[in-house]
């Protein structure tokens, strides 16, 4: 039996696309995280993310607000091309779409203005060339929960491939595979529809790997041409326009 793999806690900061590692550090290092609800300064602390709780007290070592700041939930058709990060020193980050021109229901917050604006940031991450449904918050707790792989919150895709699904690789996708030296639980899919030259698969999944849904069907031989999620938990992505946000209410989603 193996042990349960572990990782640096900055990492796993990171992995869950709350900031940049660097930014983590800065954040363990001046308290503002916990491990199973103790304060963590450590630097090099190893935990294992499917049995250990991490929260973070705030957002930002330099965000001291007068007051508890309000409790924000978006959520954001992502587009091809956007990262899932709080900065965008790799790249465009999905918060540069989070602008009053792009909000569906910005008259519904009118308490929120510019000056005053909540530091969010993405839950989970949408690789750079897929898309669809993302999560941002400024909630830490609700962030572990809806990450935190022993609540196996589903998120549902729609997968593109290049050809149609047999019987043996839909078998072999829900049983799950070895990938990079590590077993990963398969998916369920729910249904297939051949169109053309194309077949567009729905998966879900509960525990996800870094792309795993796109490697899972290039270990079995098919081209991946596009990927969308179109439900976090409860809450699905409906008609909400590519690049669009809205708010929606904590209990929408979980």
């Amino acid at each position: 039996m193996h042990d349960a793999p572990t990782v640096r806690l900055q990492k796993h900061i990171a992995d869950l696309g709350i900031c940049s590692r660097r930014k983590a550090e800065e954040l363990i290092a001046a308290g503002h995280v916990t491990v199973n609800g103790k304060t963590v300064t450590e630097m090099g602390l190893k935990i294992d993310p499917s049995k250990d709780k991490v929260e973070l007290r705030e957002v930002a070592a330099d965000y001291k607000p007068s007051k508890t700041p309000e409790k924000v939930y978006i959520a954001l058709n992502k587009p091809v091309d956007y990262i899932c990060t709080a900065t965008s020193s790799q790249g465009k980050s999905v918060l540069e779409l989070i602008t009053p021109q792009n909000g569906l229901t910005w008259k519904e917050k009118d308490a929120w203005k510019t000056d005053a604006t909540p530091r969010l940031y993405p839950v989970g991450r949408l690789d750079k060339d897929s898309e669809g449904l993302i999560i941002l918050t400024n909630d830490g707790s609700f962030t572990n929960t809806l990450t935190h792989p022993r609540y196996e919150h589903e998120k549902e895709y729609e997968v593109v491939i290049d050809s149609p699904l047999s019987r043996q690789a839909k078998q072999v996708l829900e049983t799950g595979m070895k990938l990079d030296d590590d077993f990963v639980q398969g998916i369920t899919v729910v249904k297939e529809f051949n169109k053309g030259k194309r077949t567009i698969v729905t998966v879900i999944l509960k525990e996800g790997k870094n792309r795993q849904i796109k490697k899972m069907f290039g270990r079995l031989g098919y081209h991946v041409t596009t990927l969308r999620r179109i439900r976090v938990g409860k809450l699905r992505l409906g008609t909400l326009p590519v690049g669009t946000w809205k708010f929606v209410s904590k209990n929408k989603i979980v």
